[in-house]
């Protein structure tokens, strides 16, 4: 665009065209299709005024999940309760995006406030893998992943908790990024688990989305968790890295029971790459990390209890029509899906008097265990490579009615958000075809220590230009 070969006003056509196309796999709730076109002339009259070399992501068009909010629009957390509330402001990630000249064409599905492992909590209904319609994108930020997967825009924004990024993003063959906590701020963010959300980035590649991530991160003085850490452009000259005297960590605790065998062949294969290149294999240990589900579905679900308790129809958002308060409450509250209410049950059930000691208390302990099990393997290694799930995508509604099945798909992500260290899932090839399902995309792991995503994006840069073809 900067060079005059292409405009951002043909691009932003091009990218709404392509989510009308895509309809039915349902990415997109809401589009902003004249917004995004004003936002588009604005970028080409400062690129033909000479102002296009202070604009990295000069007319790229971007999709957002809807819980992060853009001012003028809808943000429905993929929830009725928050249907007709409308975003009085733009999120910091946003505002950012917006001075890099970035242009938001719309917000994507999600399962309802970030809750799901599936995009088929929404309220508005499930998203679909582009691969196989049949079955999920992975979840939460199932939406955003589908429209990279699909190339309907080249980079997309997402939230994590507990893998919300990484396991779609493997499920659909895209590169999701989880940043280190307080890499990127979280104003703007409807928030969920306090202490473990971060957005994040969906690329159709490394570099995309690690220029994404270089534009959006940074402290901020309206996050008091964001961190001063300086920033730089992540995405420049990662094509210089050699991975010679790299030091990859291989920990025995994510390659056990349950692991699909041909993810588990992609991960020895990358391993073998990665050695045959010049990097040292490292093997490492873990020993907590088998807790991480246990430990996440504790920690994370008290803080939800304690988050949702604002959506009480007095504020914002949809209200009930009740003569007393408390009716109002029940009424309004009766919108919330089957997870969120069973997460906010328990979440409340942990943190309650006579429980919190031997449940929240507890699982804050194993937490820090987990954290400190990163540390120590960091200091004999750079980074770790594990798998991102444990199976690829898996058919709409086979898991809808189990929870601990769904939650046991963010075995090999939740312990990244548990430490607050950043990780990153990337393509590497397909599970063979078989009678009962297609070829299907395999996502691969790596996780780095604190503020070490240039680190990651490197090796990651390495791995995808070596990975199989699709």
């Amino acid at each position: 665009m900067r060079a005059g070969e292409t405009s951002a006003a043909n691009a932003i056509e091009t990218a709404l065209e392509r989510a009308t196309e895509i309809e039915d796999l349902h990415a997109f709730l809401s589009l902003r299709e004249e917004r995004a076109r004003r936002e588009a002339a604005e970028v080409d009259r400062r690129i033909a005024a000479g102002d296009g070399s202070a604009l990295p992501l000069a007319g790229v068009p971007v999709a957002v999940k809807d819980n992060i909010a853009v001012a003028g629009g809808p943000t429905t957390c993929g929830s009725r309760l928050l249907e007709p509330y409308v975003s009085p402001f733009d999120a910091t990630a946003i505002a950012r995006l917006r001075e890099a000249g970035a242009i938001v064409i719309g917000k994507t599905n999600l399962d309802e406030f970030a809750m799901g492992s599936s995009t088929e909590n929404s309220a508005f209904g499930p998203s679909r893998n582009p691969h196989d319609p049949t079955r999920v994108p992975g979840g939460s930020s199932g939406g955003s992943v589908v429209a990279v997967a699909t190339g309907c825009v080249p980079v997309a924004l997402g939230s994590e908790t507990g893998g919300s990024v990484r396991q779609p993003a493997a499920f659909c063959g895209t590169v999701g990024v989880k940043p280190t906590y307080g890499r990127v701020s979280r104003y703007g963010l409807v928030a969920f688990g306090s202490s473990l959300d971060q957005i994040g980035t969906v690329g159709t590649t490394v570099e995309d989305a690690a220029l994404a991530l270089s534009v959006i991160a940074g402290s901020d003085p309206h996050d008091a968790t964001s961190a001063p850490e300086p920033v730089g452009d992540l995405s420049a000259g990662l094509d210089d890295t050699d991975p010679a005297g790299i030091r990859i960590g291989w920990p025995a605790e994510y390659f056990g029971e349950g692991l699909d065998p041909a993810i588990l062949a992609a991960c020895e294969a990358a391993r073998d790459r990665l050695a045959e290149a010049g990097a040292e294999i490292v093997e490492v240990s873990l020993p907590h990390s088998p807790y991480g589900i246990a430990v996440y579905y504790t920690v994370a679900i008290a803080e939800a209890s304690s988050n949702l308790a604002r959506y009480d129809g007095v504020r914002y958002g949809l209200r009930a029509q009740s003569s007393e308060l408390s009716s109002m409450y029940l009424k309004t509250r009766a919108a919330f899906g089957a997870e969120l209410k069973r997460r906010i049950m328990l979440g409340t059930y942990v943190l309650s008097a006579g429980y919190y000691d031997a449940f929240y208390g507890k699982g804050t302990a194993v937490r820090a265990r987990i954290r400190a099990d990163f540390e120590a393997a960091f200091e004999r290694v750079d980074a770790i490579l594990t798998p991102t799930t444990p199976t690829p995508a898996f058919p709409i509604g086979e898991k809808a009615e189990d929870p601990l099945a769904m939650y046991l798909n963010d075995i090999y992500t939740v312990s990244a958000n548990l430490a607050g260290i950043p990780a990153i899932s990337l393509p590497w090839g397909r599970t063979p075809a078989r009678p009962d399902r297609p070829a299907l995309p395999i996502g691969i792991q790596l996780m780095g220590p604190d503020f070490a995503e240039r680190r990651l994006f490197e090796i990651a840069r390495f791995l995808e230009r070596e990975a199989p073809s699709a």
